[in-house]
């Protein structure tokens, strides 16, 4: 009976504590490891890039798209508007607006009176210089010599 209650012991699994046995760490594994990461995340950047710039290229063509329509459509507007402008300015139009609405006649043939613009005249390109009550304007008091100041012009001009 002992050897069957020895081959139980062996059957029933020891708890044995190996928490001090430390590994050694792998350099070249864990250096193949990172290499690994690196390269896989260097693929997925290339990856979202490549989906990032179809993305990019499908929104570009939608906006066109719907630019050329909106273009379109405002050319048939812009077209709409100018035939209005036309209609609203035409001469039968107005006249018939006048006489009809706004209860006003034609005027007679000699009724009429054409008013011509004025055209201004040129002004003149020197002016004309007025007499002092002394006498007479000098050129030199008109305008300062060569060399001499306006206080000096004023001076000699007998005006300080």
């Amino acid at each position: 009976m002992s050897s069957i209650t020895e081959a139980f012991e062996y059957a029933i699994k020891k708890d044995v504590r190996n928490n001090p046995i430390v590994r050694e760490v792998d350099e070249r594994r864990l250096q193949e490891q990172w290499r690994s990461v690196a390269v896989g995340v260097l693929f997925v950047g290339v990856l979202l890039f490549s989906g990032w710039q179809r993305v990019e290229l499908l929104q570009h063509g939608y906006r066109l798209e719907q630019m050329q329509q909106e273009r379109t459509e405002e050319a048939a507007i812009n077209r709409h508007l100018r035939l209005e402008i036309e209609t609203l300015k035409s001469p039968q139009r107005i006249e018939r607006l006048a006489t009809g609405t706004l209860h006003l006649v034609t005027p007679d043939t000699g009724a009429a009176v054409v008013i011509e613009r004025v055209v201004p005249t040129e002004p003149p390109e020197a002016s004309v210089i007025a007499r002092s009550e002394v006498g007479a304007a000098t050129p030199r008091s008109i305008a300062p010599s060569e060399g001499q100041s306006p206080r000096d012009h004023k001076r000699a001009a007998g005006q300080e």
